[in-house]
């Protein structure tokens, strides 16, 4: 019996080593991609006139909604911040979920909203809308009152009285970079198929932000939790959603920031208020969509327009926040199972789906297993020291040399992060990140498993307003 135990504990850490190996080197590839992509972009930039698509009045006007639930202490500073950006043909669509602080009261004395009647342009259910209000200083910002429904059902109201064909979302926490938008709707003019475009997310937290919600400078908080963030963020972004997307494969669009053809996306049915991942199971749902009526499904990622977002900086918001992600990403990928392996699907459905099955869904439990697998094979001898820390070090040098090539790659291509103080920050989080901080995340998400049946719902953001938030990391 002695034996049988030591064999399967030998071939499972011989498996893991296997594991470990393919998904870094596929991760690896990704970031190759995304290096190649930076790189030419980089190189076209100067050739793009972003500058007339902004103020063009024949571009694509844009409806950014913004749902709002309880948002109160960051509302006012993001409305104003959206409200300077460098695209002349928008509406902002505030949708007050319910909220029970002053986020209503907030935006009538700051917007000097009147009450407005406005009939809704797409038929997706949603709450009762109870008031359409209109800024008698600014016609651009328009509030929608509802009953509590959630995020994807606030969103899907948005959609509803949305005037324009092109429509962003985005948290109340947000912030936009002046020329963000334009860089996005240049990408729905250049080519018609496309169905949707993500931008990157930065973390703002430690920035300096003034009042009118613009960012007036670039930095890195005091806080090691943030900088992980922030390093992680890159990884994800940069080393890994511009590959898939360079691959065509592209399955996640942040929540934060995604701007979207509104036509396609009622036709779709809007978002699914089921799920606690109601952004990625959009965009994997419109991948269905337009793959089933054989029409061409444009979904990509631009490493350029810029959203800010408030990160967790505390254990208990972070957990909650991971925990919901996986939750969704669970909840994704068994609605969407019948696309798994399907050929018609294209790369999406043999390639990126398999690929987040076995690493993204189960892989957290595997590798927890792994860790299992080898304390007890090192215990009864099943496998070598020197074996175990061949998987250790090669875990970890590549997960380094991953980190370090996002942070160069953002350095090369974009330096939002001028200051060497920041940059020492970063470089000190990208080791730790691999040495703690990514465990910490396999175990939280290994956690969302058991969470997923005994529902915590959507789980809170803890909010301090962005300039409380600079004023507390400085």
């Amino acid at each position: 019996m002695g034996d049988l135990v030591r064999e399967v504990l030998r071939d499972f850490n011989v498996f893991m080593l296997g594991y470990v190996v393919v998904l870094d080197f596929v991760f690896l590839l990704l970031v190759t991609l995304g290096w190649r992509a930076v790189n030419e972009y980089v190189a076209r930039r100067p050739f793009r006139d972003y500058k007339h698509v902004g103020e063009s009045e024949l571009s694509m006007p844009v409806s950014i909604l913004v749902p709002a639930y309880n948002e109160g202490p960051v509302i006012v500073s993001s409305i104003h911040s959206l409200l300077s950006s460098q695209f002349s043909q928008l509406e902002i669509v505030v949708i007050n979920d319910g909220s029970s602080d002053n986020t209503l009261e907030s935006l009538v004395e700051a917007f000097d909203l009147v009450r407005v009647d406005r009939v809704p342009r797409a038929n997706l259910p949603s709450e009762p809308i109870t008031a359409v209000y209109v800024s008698s200083s600014d016609h651009r910002v328009v509030v929608l009152d509802k009953a509590n429904g959630g995020k994807a059902d606030s969103l899907n109201a948005g959609i509803r009285y949305a005037r324009y064909p092109l429509f962003c979302a985005i948290d109340a926490d947000t912030m936009l970079d002046p020329g963000a938008l334009a860089r996005l709707v240049w990408e729905f003019q250049a080519s018609p198929s496309t169905v949707a475009v993500g931008g990157i997310v930065r973390v703002v937290n430690g920035s300096e932000v003034d009042g009118e919600g613009r960012l007036v400078q670039v930095r890195t908080p005091g806080k090691m939790l943030v900088n992980l963030q922030i390093v992680e963020y890159l990884r994800a972004f940069l080393g890994g959603r511009i590959g898939w997307s360079r691959l065509g494969m592209l399955l996640i669009i942040s929540g934060a920031f995604g701007l979207f053809r509104r036509e396609v996306v009622v036709e779709a049915g809007g978002y699914d208020t089921t799920t606690v991942g109601e952004d990625a199971e959009l965009v994997l749902r419109l991948h269905r969509h337009q793959h089933d009526r054989k029409r061409k499904c444009r979904i990509t990622f631009f490493p350029d327009p810029i959203c800010w977002t408030e990160a967790p900086a505390d254990f208990k918001t972070f957990i909650s926040q991971r925990d919901r992600w996986q939750r969704g990403l669970i909840e994704m990928m068994v609605r969407h199972k019948g696309m798994l392996g399907r050929r018609r699907y294209g790369g999406v459905g043999v390639v990126a789906l398999p690929y987040f099955v076995f690493f993204e869904l189960i892989g957290p439990v595997l590798e927890v297993l792994g860790w299992v697998a080898c304390i007890a094979g090192l215990a009864v001898g099943a496998i070598s020291y020197p074996f175990a820390l061949a998987i250790l070090g090669f875990s970890i040098s590549l997960g380094l040399m991953i980190s370090f090539a996002v942070l160069l790659m953002e350095e090369r291509a974009f330096r939002r992060y001028p200051d060497w103080k920041d940059l020492r920050r970063l470089i000190v989080a990208a080791f730790v990140e691999n040495l703690g901080y990514r465990q910490l995340n396999t175990l939280i998400r290994v956690r969302a498993w058991y969470t997923l049946f005994h529902s915590e719902g959507w789980g809170e953001m803890t909010r301090v307003g962005l300039e409380q938030a600079e004023a507390a990391e400085a």
